[in-house]
């Protein structure tokens, strides 16, 4: 069972101002993401590492506000829990210029069309559109991949400089997805500045099996990279060729309508 304990790099600069108890509050809900299941007030304290007394308060006022359900041995989010990740999208500048647009693009394309945001080491799937005609049980909102070897994630860290991007690969554990994913820490570095001069990614199984993908990057008025646009396809429908040939034209000409558009 993964922990979710804050660690050094967590702690807050100023001590005076942080509120444990909403931090720690804030970890549980983050636990049944992790476990994607209710849990026991046993699982949650493990998960947590809290106290058995301690993730007991914390549970019982996360109900008390409706957040939490509990049938006195299992507790459960509630659908309320979906209003904080509402107000995140509805406030986020980012998905609302790009939505409309990439609406748009994935009619044109018949495909998927996701937007991503950097968070840690990880590209977190912040909007996403699908074609009528298109049922898919695929990538949902705050979805997360690493971004080492996804064509949003090597987008995203294409906005470092060589001796940042360096350090951030250095400090990474690469671990394979897939039989196709790279792991040489070398190789991804050089490969993420060649992407960098190309103007856009394509990776192709590295991610997940039998899936390839290409993405450009979402700048700002500034030119600075703040998001990363892709379309992807299963590898027996499309070809690497094809990808660029008919989805990296219809994503760059987004990219260059929302750019004025992001402050």
């Amino acid at each position: 069972m993964p922990k979710l304990k804050r660690t050094a790099d967590d702690a807050p600069t100023e001590s005076a101002e942080f509120i444990e108890s909403l931090s720690r509050g804030l970890r549980v809900i983050e636990a049944f993401g992790a476990e994607q299941r209710p849990m026991t007030l046993s699982d949650v304290a493990k998960a947590c590492d809290l106290p058995r007394a301690t993730a007991r308060r914390i549970l019982l006022t996360l109900q008390s506000a409706g957040y939490v359900s509990s049938d006195d041995r299992l507790f459960a989010l509630t659908p309320r829990v979906l209003g904080l990740a509402s107000a995140y999208l509805a406030s986020n500048q980012i998905s609302a210029v790009l939505q409309p647009l990439m609406d748009r693009v994935s009619a044109n394309a018949k495909e998927v069309c996701s937007l991503a945001i950097l968070d840690g080491e990880d590209a977190v799937f912040v909007a996403r559109a699908s074609p009528a005609r298109v049922f898919s049980a695929g990538i949902d909102l705050g979805y997360r991949l690493p971004l080492f070897c996804t064509s949003v994630g090597r987008v995203l860290l294409s906005r470092l400089d060589n001796n940042e991007l360096t350090a951030t690969i250095n400090g990474m554990t690469l671990a394979k997805q897939t039989e196709e994913t790279i792991v040489d820490k070398q190789t991804v570095i050089a490969t993420i500045i060649a992407d960098r001069t190309k103007g856009y990614s394509l990776v192709d199984r590295e991610a997940e099996p039998g899936f390839r993908s290409v993405a450009v990057p979402i700048r700002r008025y500034d030119d600075t990279i703040v998001a990363a646009a892709n379309i992807g396809a299963h590898v027996d429908r499309i070809t690497t060729g094809e990808m660029i040939d008919r989805f990296l034209p219809l994503l760059q000409a987004m990219a260059e309508e929302a750019k004025p558009l992001m402050m």
